[in-house]
């Protein structure tokens, strides 16, 4: 995949870093898109859910209501600046926060019931690698998200450029991808109201 943001940690790190003050002004009405994003996961009461590459922690009140107080929320970043950000509107009281590589992380195997992961995909220097630490610390059965607040074609056209068939997110890429991986595609949905690809975790 050809994408300027496949860029190496720091690089990346780099890049987040300085937009973390503003990230949550730029898109204020993300909330229900995010919250619809979590519903998709199914998540039960007590169950143990990873945001992978979480940001400023949009998802985690969502997470949190949906697996309840008995439950485990984490939120991974490798941004530093992101998770201050997410702690300073208060979203360290919904998750564990924690400054990690999404694609080395400090979990053990089986750990986890679901992975939510949003906008990330593009961001990782090896996807298949990020998807295939995600089949690691979730178990058997258990769910992975990869969501995005809107569609390819609209954030493509935000960004003013065209969508390239070797995007990593269109299904004829996406679902082998993940099989590789550890994971089988069994919702696929890119509209211009969110992107969401469900997959469940093999073996």
């Amino acid at each position: 995949m050809t994408d300027h943001h496949a860029d190496r940690p720091h690089e990346v790190r780099a890049f987040f870093a300085a937009r973390s003050a503003g990230w949550d002004t730029k898109f204020p009405g993300d909330g229900p898109a995010f919250a619809a994003g979590v519903a998709a996961l199914g998540l039960e009461e007590g169950e143990r859910v990873l945001d992978a590459g979480c940001g400023t922690g949009r998802a985690l009140s969502a997470l949190r209501a949906a697996v309840g107080p008995n439950g485990t929320v984490l939120g991974a970043d490798l941004t530093p600046e992101m998770l201050q950000a997410a702690v300073r509107a208060g979203r360290d009281r919904d998750a564990a926060l924690v400054v990690a590589d999404v694609t080395r992380l400090p979990l053990p195997d089986a750990a986890l019931d679901a992975v939510f992961a949003s906008g990330l995909l593009s961001h990782l220097p090896d996807s298949a690698g990020g998807l295939t630490e995600f089949a690691r610390v979730v178990r058997p059965g258990g769910r992975l998200a990869l969501f995005h607040p809107i569609g390819r074609a609209a954030l493509a056209a935000r960004k003013g450029r065209p969508i390239t068939p070797d995007d990593l997110r269109a299904e004829p890429n996406l679902r082998p991808l993940l099989a590789t991986a550890g994971w089988e595609l069994i919702r696929y949905e890119d509209e211009d109201a969110r992107y969401l690809a469900l997959a469940v975790r093999q073996g």
